[in-house]
């Protein structure tokens, strides 16, 4: 039986804009006698972690943090947080348009798309499947917007078409997203007990792999 996801848990989003944290693409590297490397990695996508150790500013938001920790049941449980540095279809800074990502390509048949977002630099690219997108997503059919017509579920990143989109369509999407992650340490209530905000221990959290 698969752990719980508390789908409609969201971190507390003024404590996650103070926490650290990112992608880490772990790496095998092997140093060779001739001085070279032989790296390699057995991941095709990246985890990220956050230690929201650094967003807790007052009692009250510890305490929002504790509630969530004992509502999860410890590590057991997943929930939503919201990455403050990539948590848009685009860049965080601009607002999300309909045309911002690929979709997909219609092929008369198919009426369900998963939502990914793409990463580009100087030729290259890495694709990440979106799971947990929140407010409005926005489709697009040739780049001309669709008001209707299409149904998102928010709990898989699925938009699903109430028609196959006609063969050679070009599908796009926009929106935003949180990411599925669940709390990576124990917390000791006694120990967050204290007046003393920054001497509170770290409160490492993990993205779940879906």
């Amino acid at each position: 039986m698969p752990a719980p996801f508390l789908d409609a848990a969201i971190f507390p989003i003024h404590v996650s804009a103070g926490s650290p944290g990112g992608p880490d693409w772990p790496a095998e590297i092997v140093p060779l006698s001739s001085g070279r490397e032989e790296r390699n990695s057995a991941w095709s996508a990246p985890l990220r972690s956050y230690d929201a150790k650094y967003g807790v500013r007052t009692p009250a938001e510890l305490y929002e943090v504790l509630s969530l920790y004992h509502a999860a049941m410890g590590r057991l449980s997943g929930f939503r947080f919201l990455d403050w540095t990539d948590y848009r279809s685009a860049a965080p800074h601009q607002a999300p348009t309909a045309t911002d990502q690929q979709l997909g390509v219609g092929d008369g048949v198919e009426t369900a798309f998963p939502l990914a977002k793409r990463y580009s630099f100087a030729g290259a690219h890495h694709d990440r499947r979106i799971t947990r997108p929140f407010g409005t997503v926005l489709v697009a059919i040739d780049g001309a917007p669709q008001g209707a017509g299409f149904a998102v579920d928010m709990t898989s990143g699925t938009v699903t078409f109430a028609a196959p989109p006609a063969n050679g369509a070009v599908l796009t999407w926009g929106g935003q997203f949180h990411v599925p992650v669940r709390f990576d340490c124990k917390l000791d209530q006694i120990s967050l007990r204290t007046a003393a905000i920054g001497d509170i221990p770290s409160i490492f959290l993990k993205e779940l792999r879906e």
